[in-house]
């Protein structure tokens, strides 16, 4: 039997986009945690760390997917070498300030601008879509860019963190803003695998992807979907803490991104047939189903099972829900839905640490996990009540099965 993961590398220039592209998207997991490591050494103010690093974390979700519109219009070189270039300084001159104790206005414009970083997973699956469109592969290509960005999470924060404490205060910020530029630039130089602009095209639809029902169902979805993941966080932290254990809490959000990072490449390479809604809505039943374990988790073994049970079943959402986005959206808006439903992730992330915390502060690190539960429901809710949307086509759409009918 054939290993699907080496099929979708033997395409060319594969290889070459998908590696720069892991380089650059790194500073997605580094940016946010390595500014709070920054500042809260330089300036010793946690609210101040936490409060640049949302900014810059907001302002980038609120901003990319209007960045990716531009890309699908006229390119991705086009759009993505400026904002790269405005990001990168504007990274620079956040280092600066942290370094130099500028005026603390000087710290949240600086992370206001570096906001302008483009979606880089986005990007990548549409390469992967302008190469597979309308091919089996193209559920593997998605299921390894799953994996991958679950990898990117596990490492980046950690190698953010680990920089800037080991070595200087913005150590971990100057590694992701060299990742950025560098891969970037590697990313795009690599033209002959980059999608044709769709601004030319007299039947591009338009207005914003956002308006499309699939997009807001599916976004909606994963507002809840980032909830749980970022609520698994916390609560762990929390209950590691309450248990004496505080160092396990790596461990225990370690499992749960290994679980998810694990089934994510196993059914990449199983590639199933079944209408993609179908099997979104088994997907986010199983994530509400394995949501109810933690609330009984009252060991660090106990919890770090329940953990990893819970978190096999993110990446079977996130490539189910993209590869819909893929064959609901019209082609010359992919790239802006993709960036839609990533950044309604990352809302859902920042609601949930939010809310979780919340909870935790007023019922026990134990009931933080009530809101994995209840955000997961809302999941079910969400994708069951979609059905019929998610179930539909549209004229650039292909079919639900990957697999090409026959003729």
């Amino acid at each position: 039997m054939s290993n699907p993961y080496a099929e979708i590398f033997r395409a060319p220039g594969a290889k070459g986009f998908s590696a720069a592209g892991f380089i650059a998207r790194l500073p997605i997991a580094m940016a946010p945690i390595g500014i709070v490591a920054m500042l809260s050494q330089t300036h010793g103010e946690y609210w101040l760390a936490g409060a640049v690093s949302a900014t810059f974390a907001l302002t980038n979700a609120l901003v990319s997917p209007h960045i990716s519109r531009l890309v699908d219009r006229h390119g991705q070189t086009a759009v993505v070498v400026p904002t790269t270039i405005v990001s990168v300084l504007a990274f620079l001159a956040l280092v600066a300030a942290a370094n130099q104790n500028w005026p603390d206005w000087a710290l949240f414009v600086s992370a206001f601008l570096a906001a302008a970083m483009p979606s880089m997973p986005a990007l990548l699956r549409a390469r992967w879509t302008e190469i597979f469109r309308n091919r089996p592969e193209l559920n593997t290509a998605f299921a390894f860019e799953s994996s991958a960005d679950e990898l990117v999470y596990i490492a980046g924060a950690s190698l953010s963190v680990g920089l800037g404490v080991s070595l200087f205060p913005e150590a971990g910020m100057l590694a992701s803003t060299i990742f950025l530029a560098l891969g970037t630039l590697a990313f795009i130089l690599q033209r002959s695998t980059e999608p044709k602009p769709r601004d030319s095209e007299d039947d591009a639809p338009q207005g914003s992807a956002i308006r499309l029902r699939p997009v807001q169902i599916i976004t909606l979805a994963l507002v809840f979907v980032g909830s749980t993941f970022a609520t698994a966080e916390v609560s762990a932290v929390a209950i590691t803490k309450e248990l004496g254990e505080p160092n396990a809490a790596s461990v225990v959000i370690g499992v749960y991104a290994i679980g998810s990072f694990v089934l994510g490449l196993v059914l990449g390479a199983l590639n199933p047939t079944m209408p993609l809604h179908r099997q979104l809505l088994i997907a986010v039943s199983a994530l509400a189903i394995t949501s109810w374990p933690l609330l009984v988790a009252d060991t660090v073994p106990i919890l770090a099972l329940a953990v990893f049970v819970s978190g096999i079943a993110i990446s079977p959402t996130f490539i189910t829900a993209f590869g819909l986005i893929e064959r609901r959206v019209p082609s010359s808006m992919l790239t802006e839905g993709v960036t839609w439903v990533t950044t309604g992730i990352g809302i859902g992330m920042a609601l949930g640490a939010f809310i979780a915390g919340w909870v935790v502060d007023n019922f026990g690190a134990q009931n933080g996990f009530w809101v994995s539960v209840v955000a997961s429901a809302a999941t079910v809710a969400t994708i069951g009540l979609g059905q019929r949307n998610l179930a539909g086509t549209t004229t650039e759409c292909p079919p639900d099965s990957l697999v090409q009918p026959a003729e």
